[in-house]
C-alpha cells in the first residue's frame, strides 16, 4: 500500500476529501493510502464471487457489495475498500458512504497487498464484532483460505483447494471453486 502525500486527516475530513478524489484511498489512523488498479484476473475473480453471492442471497436480508463501497472499522480508526463484502445488518442499508457491520469480507490477493491482506488488514477486520468469515483468495494457487470466527472468538482456518466447494457458514451457502475461478486461465 502506498501513502498518498502523507496527509493526516480525521475520519470526517477523510470522508469529505475522499468524495472529491478521482482515485480511491484507504484510511488508517489518520493516514491516507492510495489504491492501485487491479489486474484483469483480480477483477474477474472478484466479480465471480460477487455475482455468485448476489444470486444466492436474493430474497434475503443480506446484501453483497463490491470494491467501490467503503468499509468502516471504527475500532481501528480505518476505512477500507474490500474486494467483496456482505452485510446482513439493517443499519448498513441506510448508509450510502460505507458499511460497518459485514458478515463476510473477501480479499483477492495481489502481489503488492498479499502481506497486508493477511496481516495488518486482517487484524483490523477482526475488530468488527459482526464479521464471521474472512476469505483470502489466491488466484495463482487456485486456493481460498476461509478464516471463520469460533464461538470462543478465535479464528479457524478452512483451506479450500481443488475441485471443492467453499463453505460459507455465516451465510448458509457454498461457492464451488470452479465458479470462483471461472474464466481464469491456468498458468
Amino acid at each position: 500500500m502506498q501513502t498518498a502525500e502523507r496527509l493526516h486527516f480525521s475520519a470526517e475530513d477523510y470522508l469529505a476529501w475522499e468524495a472529491t478524489q478521482a482515485e480511491k484511498h484507504e484510511f488508517v489512523a489518520g493516514e491516507v493510502f492510495a489504491m492501485t488498479g487491479a489486474r484483469q484476473d483480480h477483477v474477474v475473480v472478484s466479480l465471480n464471487i460477487a455475482s455468485a453471492l448476489k444470486q444466492r442471497l436474493r430474497g434475503t436480508f443480506c446484501r453483497p457489495y463490491i470494491a467501490d463501497l467503503k468499509l468502516k472499522v471504527e475500532a481501528a480508526e480505518a476505512f477500507f475498500y474490500p474486494d467483496v463484502m456482505v452485510s446482513c445488518h439493517p443499519g448498513d442499508l441506510g448508509n450510502q458512504q460505507y458499511i460497518s457491520n459485514p458478515t463476510l469480507i473477501v480479499e483477492v490477493l495481489s502481489d503488492s497487498t498479499a502481506a497486508y491482506d493477511r496481516g495488518g488488514k486482517f487484524a483490523a477486520y477482526r475488530k468488527l464484532a459482526s464479521l464471521q468469515e474472512y476469505l483470502i483468495v489466491d488466484i495463482d494457487a487456485r486456493r481460498v483460505e476461509c478464516f471463520r470466527r469460533t464461538a470462543e472468538n478465535d479464528w479457524l482456518l478452512h483451506d479450500y483447494i481443488g475441485d471443492v466447494d467453499c463453505q460459507l457458514h455465516s451465510l448458509s451457502l457454498s461457492l464451488p471453486l470452479a465458479e470462483i475461478f471461472e474464466d481464469i486461465e491456468t498458468t
